[in-house]
């Protein structure tokens, strides 16, 4: 069952998942409470699991990590031990930023980071398709990014919540 969200949690939320370097005295300044309530409530909402972590958001191009790919995986027999396997496989690879299970006719969804298209053939070659489980992979080259948020879409949820970004 989802977490009841008032317009103040909702508020919060939208603060920190926008800038989760705020202090609590600034976040409580932002939505109207003094500090102490205010970290009550951030409390709650971690307890809940509704945040999960705080991370930062690093320039993967100022870091030499230009090139992004979109890579459709079916694997040669979709057995539960197969799945298993990759999944755990997959877990352990860096340059595998997500892994999603889809529909279709492909078994997963992998967005994948590295440095160019060499790196990327090379990851494809030793990583993937060496775990002998895969039977085909599609693969697309990200051009340009037109928009990427790993904010969750809060207005959907609190009609309160005003969107930053």
């Amino acid at each position: 069952m989802p977490e009841t969200l008032d317009a103040v949690d909702a508020k919060i939320l939208d603060l920190i998942q926008h800038d989760a370097g705020l202090s609590v005295a600034e976040i409580a300044e932002r939505v109207g409470l003094s500090s102490s309530p205010c970290w009550r409530r951030i409390k709650r909402l971690e307890d809940a699991g509704v945040i999960q972590r705080r991370v930062t958001i690093l320039d993967r191009e100022r870091l030499g990590l230009n090139f992004e790919v979109y890579c459709t995986v079916k694997l040669s027999l979709p057995t539960r031990d197969n799945l298993d396997a990759f999944e755990t496989a997959i877990t352990k690879l860096h340059e595998v930023v997500q892994c999603a299970t889809v529909t279709g006719s492909a078994d997963y969804e992998l967005r994948i980071v590295t440095r160019d298209m060499h790196a990327f053939d090379n990851f494809l070659r030793d990583q993937i398709l060496s775990l002998g489980l895969v039977s085909n992979i599609e693969s697309r080259i990200v051009i340009r990014a037109v928009k990427n948020t790993t904010a969750a879409p809060l207005g959907l949820i609190s009609p309160y919540v005003s969107s930053q970004g």
